[in-house]
C-alpha cells in the first residue's frame, strides 16, 4: 500500500500544504502515479472537513480582506500581530512562527507591508480608481498612519498584511540530485524557465474583491514579506544599514552557481549585493567562489524569526541557524543542501508555478517539469541567459495574458555544439520538432529529416565565443514551449541555425531515445498536450478563465468589483470542475476535455 500523503500547516489558517508520503522514484510509472496521488490527498482533506466544505486548489480567495464577512466564524479586522485594517489576526496560522514572522517584518521595516496591485480598468471602473475598502480615519495602531502617508496608490488594489501574499497557494516541486554538481546544474538550468512557467500557469486575477490587471501572485507575495528599511530601499541615504538592496527577500534568483564551463561572466548580475566578510570566510573554509557568492548574497538578510532555545548554545552538528536564513530567502529557485540529521541528498526546489484548479493540470505541469530535467541532463542542454534577463522576464510574466501577448528573453540555441571527447564522431544528428539537428565544433544547423534520435555527448566547449547578446532573443511562450518554425527557403541560413526547437519537442525527443511502453507514452502525451495547447493559446490559462467568468456573470456591473454572489458562483464552479462535474462548456476553454475520463 502506498504511504499516506503528509499535510503541513501554512501561513493562512485556511490553507493546507500536501505532499506525497515519500519521494517519487525515477521510473515512468511514478510519473503516472502523480495525478492519482493528488486526488488521494484531496479526498483525505475532504474527509476531515464539514459537509459544506470542500478543498479547492485556488491561488487566492477572491474576497479576502473585503468589507463584510469572509471568514467562518466571523472575526472583526485587526489584531496586534498583523495590525491590518482588512483582515483579522485569526486568518493566520496560530503557530508562533507565523504571527511572529508578520510582526517582525513589520517591525524591521518600520511600517506595515505595502502591497499595491494595478486594478483592471473595465468600462464602468471609476477612474482614477481609489480603493473603496481603505479606511483613512482609522487610529488603532501607529501603522494606521501608513495610508494617510500615501501607502495606498491610485489605480491600485491596496493590501497591508502578510496574509495577502503568503496566503496564496502554489505548485512547488523539489528534485533530488545524484550529487552536488548535478544539483547546481539543475538550479542554473531551471532558473530561466521560472518566468516561463509562471506565465504559463497564471491563475491569480482577483484580489480583495476586485479584478486585477495582473495574472500572477509573485510580486504580491514579494511585497507581503518585504522587510527592507527605507535606507535599504534607497528612499533614504545609508546611515544605519549596510546596503541598498534592490529586491525583496521573496524575489527571482540573483545568482548562478554551477561550475559548468559555459557559464559566462556576462550572465552574472553586475550589481549583486554580497556580504564580503561571509564570502571570504566561506572560501577560507573550502567553498568555491560561485557557491560562496550565492550564500553570501542570501546572508545579507537578517533572520526574521529566531527561537529562544536556538540562542542558548551553538551546536555545530545542527543546521538550524542556516535553515532559518535559507528558508526565509524565498527565491524562485532554492538550492537545498542535505539536512544534518537525514540521508537526504542535494536538492533543488522549483517555486514559481501557480496552483491549478484540477489535479490533472497540476500533475501535467509537475510531470512536464520532471521530463524537462531529464532532457537537460540527457542532452546537456544550456538555457543560460543573463540573470538580469530572468528578472525582467519575471516582471513580464505578471502582465495580463502574458502567455499570449508578451515575449520573453530566452536562449536561442540550447543544444551542445560539439562532442566531449575525440572518441566521439565529428558530428551527430537527431530529430527535434521535425528537424534534423547536427552537432559539430562550430554551429548547430537543422534540416528536415526523420533519422532516429539518440543521446547527445554530455559536454560543451569550455567558453562560448561572440557577444552574449547574440545568444538570446525575445520569444513568445508558444515559441519557447512548442518551438520556432525555421525558414523553409534555406536550412543553412543564420535564422535556421538558431531557431529554438521548443521544450516539448526536446522532451519528446528524450522520450523517443529511451525504452518506454506505448501505453505509458500515450498517458504522458495527454499531459504534454495540455501544456502545448496552453502555450499556443488553444486553451486559456486559469487567470483568463477566472477573469472571463467574473466579467460574464449576470451580476457583474463592468466596474472591476467581484461581488459576494459572483464569488460564490465562481467557487462553486471551481468545485464542479475539480470534481469533473462541470456542465458542457463550463471549462471547455480551460481544459478542452482534458482531465475527464
Amino acid at each position: 500500500m502506498d504511504k499516506l500523503p503528509t499535510f503541513h500547516p501554512e501561513f493562512g489558517r485556511f490553507m493546507l500544504e500536501a505532499t506525497p508520503g515519500k519521494p517519487w522514484g525515477i521510473g515512468f510509472q511514478d510519473l503516472l502515479n502523480v495525478e492519482p496521488n493528488m486526488k488521494w490527498r484531496r479526498l483525505i482533506a475532504k474527509d476531515h472537513m464539514a459537509a459544506n466544505e470542500y478543498p479547492i486548489t485556488f491561488t487566492t480567495f477572491p474576497l479576502l480582506g473585503t468589507k463584510g464577512v469572509f471568514t467562518s466564524p466571523y472575526f472583526p479586522p485587526g489584531g496586534d500581530k498583523l495590525r491590518s485594517q482588512f483582515v483579522p489576526d485569526e486568518v493566520a496560522n496560530p503557530h508562533i512562527r507565523f504571527p511572529t514572522l508578520a510582526a517582525n517584518i513589520r517591525s524591521r521595516r518600520g511600517r506595515k507591508v505595502e502591497i499595491n496591485v494595478p486594478v483592471f480598468r473595465d468600462v464602468n471602473t471609476p477612474w482614477p480608481f481609489h480603493d473603496a475598502t481603505v479606511d483613512y480615519d482609522l487610529h488603532r495602531y501607529p501603522e494606521d498612519e501608513d495610508v494617510r502617508n500615501g501607502a495606498a496608490k491610485e489605480n491600485c488594489i491596496y493590501m497591508d498584511a502578510m496574509v495577502f501574499g503568503m496566503g496564496s497557494c502554489c505548485l512547488q516541486i523539489t528534485f533530488q540530485a545524484k550529487n552536488i554538481n548535478e544539483g547546481r546544474r539543475l538550479y542554473d538550468q531551471l532558473s530561466p524557465l521560472g518566468p516561463i512557467m509562471l506565465a504559463l500557469t497564471a491563475a491569480t486575477p482577483l484580489y480583495k474583491g476586485y479584478i486585477a490587471d495582473t495574472d500572477v501572485r509573485w510580486n504580491q507575495i514579494s511585497a507581503s514579506v518585504d522587510d527592507r528599511t527605507a535606507e535599504e530601499l534607497g528612499q533614504k541615504p545609508l546611515k544605519n544599514d549596510r546596503w541598498r538592496i534592490p529586491k525583496s527577500r521573496y524575489a527571482s534568483n540573483s545568482t548562478y552557481i554551477s561550475q559548468d564551463p559555459t557559464l559566462r561572466d556576462e550572465y552574472f548580475d553586475p550589481d549583486l549585493v554580497v556580504d564580503e566578510n561571509i564570502k571570504r570566510r566561506l572560501m577560507e573554509g573550502g567553498m568555491d567562489e560561485l557557491l560562496a557568492t550565492h550564500f553570501a548574497h542570501l546572508f545579507i538578510r537578517d533572520p526574521i524569526v529566531v527561537f529562544n532555545e536556538d540562542l542558548k548554545s551553538l551546536d555545530l552538528d545542527k543546521t538550524d541557524h542556516f535553515e532559518n536564513l535559507q528558508s526565509t530567502n524565498w527565491q524562485h529557485m532554492r538550492f537545498k543542501p542535505p539536512p544534518h540529521d537525514k540521508d537526504t541528498g542535494w536538492r533543488v526546489e522549483f517555486r514559481p508555478m501557480e496552483i491549478q484548479m484540477t489535479d490533472f493540470e497540476n500533475a501535467a505541469f509537475s510531470i512536464f517539469l520532471v521530463l524537462i530535467t531529464r532532457a537537460i541532463l540527457s542532452f546537456d542542454l544550456n538555457f543560460y541567459v543573463p540573470i538580469t534577463k530572468v528578472s525582467e522576464n519575471m516582471e513580464t510574466a505578471h502582465a495580463r495574458n502574458a502567455v499570449l501577448k508578451k515575449k520573453f528573453y530566452f536562449r536561442k540555441q540550447p543544444l551542445p555544439t560539439r562532442p566531449r571527447h575525440s572518441k566521439h564522431s565529428p558530428s551527430s544528428s537527431f530529430i527535434v520538432n521535425g528537424n534534423n539537428y547536427t552537432t559539430n565544433g562550430t554551429t548547430t544547423a537543422h534540416t528536415s529529416g526523420t533519422s532516429t534520435p539518440h543521446h547527445l555527448p554530455p559536454s560543451r566547449p569550455p567558453s562560448p565565443l561572440g557577444p552574449v547578446e547574440d545568444e538570446y532573443e525575445l520569444m513568445t511562450i508558444d515559441e519557447i514551449i512548442n518551438g520556432q518554425q525555421p525558414p523553409t527557403s534555406s536550412s543553412t541560413s543564420a535564422a535556421a541555425e538558431t531557431s529554438f526547437p521548443g521544450l516539448i519537442p526536446l522532451v519528446e525527443t528524450y522520450l523517443n531515445s529511451i525504452n518506454i511502453e506505448v501505453e505509458t507514452r500515450c498517458e504522458l502525451a495527454r499531459y504534454l498536450d495540455l501544456i502545448r495547447r496552453r502555450a499556443s493559446g488553444d486553451l486559456c490559462t486559469a487567470a483568463t478563465w477566472i477573469r472571463s467568468f467574473v466579467r460574464d456573470h449576470a451580476d457583474y456591473k463592468g466596474d472591476s468589483v467581484v461581488s459576494e454572489d459572483i464569488c460564490y458562483d465562481l467557487i462553486k464552479a471551481v468545485e464542479r470542475i475539480t470534481k469533473g462535474e462541470d456542465e458542457p462548456g463550463l471549462a471547455e476553454k480551460l481544459l478542452g476535455g482534458f482531465g475527464r475520463r
